[in-house]
């Protein structure tokens, strides 16, 4: 990958709404040339698509994040592939990963309640015929999310004492 590519997309991955202008000055080349390697990039899907990072909670809006282990018995001549397909599927899925560890997948999840989320589990997830077994942790605070840090550090409260 050409140097311009990587540069390219260690901007755009920290903030995916810098001008192309500015990349373009920030590389010493023209727009045009920016603005084609990244469409270019769009279409192999090196770039994936572009997301906002949002505190739901300063926002005011209700959720439940969930993060699910989940260990399956892995399909002949397809591994987990199938299986993930299958749970990626479902519309309140965000992400699902292969991981190593005791479990095989990590999908993470959101509903507007824990009732809501532990119904998901054990209404669409748990009776996938490879499933064996899962364990739900839910997100009780972030503080780092894609490479922000969420809300602000407090200072501290107590007094400087010098001698």
């Amino acid at each position: 990958m050409s140097e311009l590519r990587m540069e390219i997309l260690k901007y755009l991955e920290k903030n995916s709404r810098i001008h192309l202008g500015e990349l373009a000055v920030l590389f010493g080349v023209d727009e045009v040339t920016v603005a084609n390697e990244v469409a270019q990039m769009e279409k192999e899907k090196i770039i994936c698509g572009y997301h906002t990072l949002i505190d739901w909670d300063k926002a005011g809006v209700e959720s439940v994040t969930a993060l699910i282990e989940v260990r399956v018995t892995p399909q002949r001549d397809r591994g987990f592939d199938k299986i993930a397909e299958r749970i990626y599927n479902y519309p309140e899925v965000h992400a699902v990963y292969l991981i190593s560890g005791g479990y095989d997948l990590l999908i993470t999840l959101e509903g507007k309640t824990l009732k809501e989320v532990s119904r998901f589990v054990s209404e669409k997830l748990s009776p996938i015929d490879s499933v064996l077994s899962t364990a739900t942790h839910f997100i009780l605070k972030k503080y780092k999310d894609h490479g922000t840090i969420l809300g602000s550090k407090k200072e501290s409260e107590r007094m400087l004492v010098t001698l």
